[in-house]
């Protein structure tokens, strides 16, 4: 029976150790997940000749149900009037009167390694005074860079989220935005943009946010992941990347290994306020030094009223030609003139304040306990703009303030 009873201690204690050692596990799985999560290079930066090219066309809109541009714009029947006439028509532009055409601005962005012959989407957006571009077809519109060449080719129906409808009257109803269209794949590419990756010695990483801490960190991961010294950082913003030999006809390859590398970005202390909403966004990495809070609303209420005087019964009328004022000064009348009803003003003022508590905040409070003793007071988001400034004025905001 001692035996037994020694045995199932045993077996005790052996549970409690492996539940220990587990539990050692799991703690340091998550310390270990924590340290290595960040975000993948391919989020935090680009590299250089890699990105999109806009392009821009002027075009029309046909096909309207009455809905397109007045007469009295000029440039929508010259436009029309001048495609007429290359098609082989004369027609005389002040006979022209159409309202089932509008003039339209058409935009696209040609993505990277674009290759002729793909499709993209273009935006279409009036310029007139059309009512909407529903049920409208765009005719072939040239895009052109900004060096002035052909990139792509648009024209098929528009589509546009939203409606206008109206009567005689003038009163009408729009849902969304009825001059504004889309068109996907609209477009078709008629001219590359060279980009060439094969056979580049180097690379130029630009970061979306510069920052020295992040761009080191990028550095070192980049110089990790490859076992060599292929990154250097030029300043907070770019970094320049040898290619290895070994890399020179396979870039792709050894791009698409960098940009999923995770790198834990840093950033700049700041509080972005947006005084015309009442957003109030907060950095991780903001501090406060040693301070005092009390924030209270002062409410001051004015009320008016009349109060109206009814003479007594029986008083006497003010003989002619002397006022209410004379016939009560010399007959000492206390009450109101009489025969004649009086008309005063009166006025209420109440004064009420607030009485939130006063809080103090230590040195070097994060975030977390900035938000909780804020809260704790009751402030609201419109609040948090005045006591974040107020902050800033003592000094002891270690942060960038920043309104938009």
């Amino acid at each position: 029976m001692v035996d037994r009873i020694v045995d199932r201690g045993e077996t005790v204690r052996a549970r409690r150790v492996g539940w220990k050692s587990i539990l050692i596990v799991v703690v340091f799985l998550t310390v270990s997940v924590a340290d290595v999560f960040g975000a993948r290079i391919k989020d935090l930066a680009s590299i250089k000749g890699i990105r999109k090219n806009q392009l821009i066309g002027y075009g029309l809109v046909v096909g309207l149900n009455g809905t397109g541009d007045k007469a009295g714009t000029g440039f929508t029947v010259q436009s029309l009037t001048n495609m007429i006439e290359q098609l082989g028509i004369h027609v005389d532009q002040s006979s022209v009167s159409v309202k089932n055409v509008a003039a339209v601005m058409v935009t696209a962005d040609v993505p990277p390694f674009g290759r002729i012959g793909n499709k993209i989407d273009v935006l279409v957006s009036s310029i007139g005074d059309a009512k909407s571009l529903q049920g409208g077809t765009l005719l072939l519109t040239p895009l052109r860079g900004v060096d002035r060449k052909v990139y792509a080719l648009a024209q098929r129906p528009v589509s546009v989220g939203g409606c206008s409808a109206g009567g005689a009257a003038g009163r009408g109803v729009t849902k969304n935005h009825p001059t504004v269209g889309r068109i996907t794949k609209g477009a078709t590419l008629e001219r590359e943009i060279p980009v060439h990756l094969q056979g580049r010695e180097e690379l130029v990483i630009a970061l979306d946010n510069p920052d020295f801490t992040t761009a080191i960190r990028v550095r070192d991961s980049i110089n990790a992941r490859f076992g060599q010294v292929m990154a250097k950082t030029v300043d907070s913003g770019t970094l320049k990347m040898t290619v290895p030999p070994a890399y020179r006809e396979r870039v792709v390859e050894m791009v698409a290994a960098l940009e999923n590398l995770e790198v834990t970005p840093d950033s700049v202390a700041k509080v972005v306020l947006n005084e015309k909403t009442g957003t109030v966004v907060v950095g991780e990495n903001v501090r406060i030094s040693t301070v005092a809070v009390a924030h209270g609303n002062l409410s001051i209420v004015i009320k008016e009223r009349a109060v109206i005087s009814q003479p007594a019964p029986f008083a006497p009328t003010p003989p002619a030609g002397t006022t209410a004022q004379q016939f009560q000064t010399e007959n000492g009348v206390v009450t109101a003139p009489g025969g004649q009803t009086v008309v005063a003003p009166d006025t209420d003022v109440t004064v009420q304040e607030e009485r939130n508590r006063l809080i103090m905040l230590p040195s070097g409070s994060t975030i977390g306990e900035l938000v909780r003793a804020l809260n704790a007071i009751g402030v609201t988001p419109r609040d948090l703009i005045t006591i974040f400034q107020t902050i800033e004025a003592a000094g002891a905001l270690h942060a960038q303030l920043e309104l938009i």
